[in-house]
């Protein structure tokens, strides 16, 4: 889960610190592509369309029948089947049903698009987006369907990871919120010191791409880069091998829970929701089911605050996702007219409480701001803050190896600098 802010120039967020060779190569790729079969302007939507989705984090399965549903009363020549799974599974579900036309609607993640893009998997539209969107919409929302200059779907959701507290927790420790990764280490040790709890902090360092999302947004905030730029890794010196040491001494010191290297985002959500942790990085989606006392046992004690700083930046990750044309989809204006209706100002309003909207006005709309007031002041400045993991076709093997390596760092199989030499050498291989 999990795009880009708005109004950062720094080299930490978003593309200028992920400059990667081979763009010639990729638009010629584009070029040579003729057998997509784009959705055309004005056609009548009817049919059967089939869309795939995630089934964990953001909106909710309940949330996308409910859009679907009124999407149907509204089109009723359109039929339209969803599928949900896991988001671990979603990316290659996408790239297994594409030669089959499988699904007409796809979930793309934002750290998709290069690879989707270069290899035809969803299909342009470019052209159906309209100028004004580039206004009226986050821009970090719009770099989660984009590469090289190139649309492949629209945003849907827009998000970054939060720093969630216990304010209990906080007020009997007598510890103030944390602002920076410093404060965060020493208000878990007052935490922990005062058995408040036993470990004060949890987070989703599982192998999975779950631990890249909390890896990256440490990275941005010890000043670290990816990759240079000639698109070369260089995640092991400097911010991203501090970013490392930082997550490691934590194990180390008994303040974060060593159940961390084995979360994903909903074991952390649970963990924070049966008040067994103080502090946590999360999507917004936690916010309100950490306070939903059918979904916690400590409603109302959990609040939600910017990201901590480090030495150079307090970036979220850019974990935002967009809804696109499978390429091989027997229904694209069926398909397209379903997207429009799902990304609407007005559907998203009316869904907010776990997945916020991707355009601007909707943080000032009283509908909005009355479903999570708490949630949407912190956005306003967290939005415009992320940070993007690298934008590079080969992206998803290149994570496969980088969560390798941070497992060993973290399980003590390797040290944080020869886990990462090794990935960075891996992935640098031609």
């Amino acid at each position: 889960m999990t795009t880009n802010g708005v109004g950062r120039s720094s080299p930490l967020t978003r593309r200028a610190f992920l400059k990667v060779s081979g763009a010639a190569a990729g638009v010629a790729a584009l070029a040579a592509c003729s057998n997509e079969k784009s959705p055309s302007k004005g056609s009548a939507a009817s049919g059967t369309i089939n869309a795939l989705f995630m089934q964990q984090a953001a909106y909710s399965t309940a949330d996308i029948q409910g859009m679907t549903k009124a999407f149907q009363q509204a089109n009723p020549g359109v039929k339209v089947t969803p599928t949900f799974v896991a988001y671990e599974a979603l990316h290659d579900k996408i790239v297994a049903a594409a030669p089959a036309g499988t699904y007409d609607v796809v979930l793309m993640d934002v750290i998709w698009p290069a690879e989707f893009g270069s290899k035809h998997e969803v299909i342009d539209v470019t052209d159906r987006i309209p100028s004004g969107w580039k206004t009226t919409i986050f821009p970090g929302a719009l770099q989660t369907a984009e590469y090289q200059g190139r649309f492949y779907g629209v945003p849907w959701i827009l998000d970054t990871k939060y720093f969630f507290y216990n304010k209990n927790m906080l007020k009997k420790a007598g510890v103030a919120v944390p602002t920076t990764w410093d404060e965060v280490v020493t208000a878990a040790k007052t935490l922990k010191s005062k058995k408040v709890v036993q470990y004060p902090l949890v987070w989703s360092w599982s192998q999975a791409e779950a631990v890249i999302c909390d890896y990256a947004q440490l990275l941005g905030a010890f000043g670290g880069k990816f990759l240079d730029d000639a698109g070369k890794p260089v995640f092991n010196t400097g911010g991203g091998l501090q970013a490392l040491e930082f997550m490691k001494r934590t194990l180390d010191e008994g303040i974060t829970n060593p159940s961390s290297t084995e979360s994903l985002e909903e074991d952390v959500r649970k963990t924070i929701s049966q008040g067994q942790a103080a502090m946590a990085l999360n999507w917004t989606y936690m916010f309100a089911l950490g306070n939903d006392p059918k979904e916690s046992r400590v409603p109302g004690q959990i609040a939600v605050a910017h990201t901590p700083s480090g030495p150079a930046a307090a970036p979220g990750c850019n974990g935002s996702m967009a809804l696109c044309i499978a390429s091989g989809s027997k229904n694209p204006d069926a398909a397209w007219k379903y997207i429009e209706f799902l990304t609407s100002q007005k559907v998203q309003n009316q869904y907010a409480k776990l997945s916020l909207p991707i355009w601007k006005s909707s943080y000032d709309d009283p509908q909005v701001v009355k479903t999570l007031p708490e949630v949407v002041a912190v956005a306003k400045t967290q939005l415009n803050d992320m940070i993007l993991r690298p934008q590079i076709p080969s992206y998803n093997s290149a994570s496969q190896i980088l969560q390798v390596s941070i497992q060993k760092a973290l399980t003590g199989r390797a040290s944080p600098k020869q886990a990462l030499d090794d990935a960075a050498s891996r992935i640098a291989a031609p």
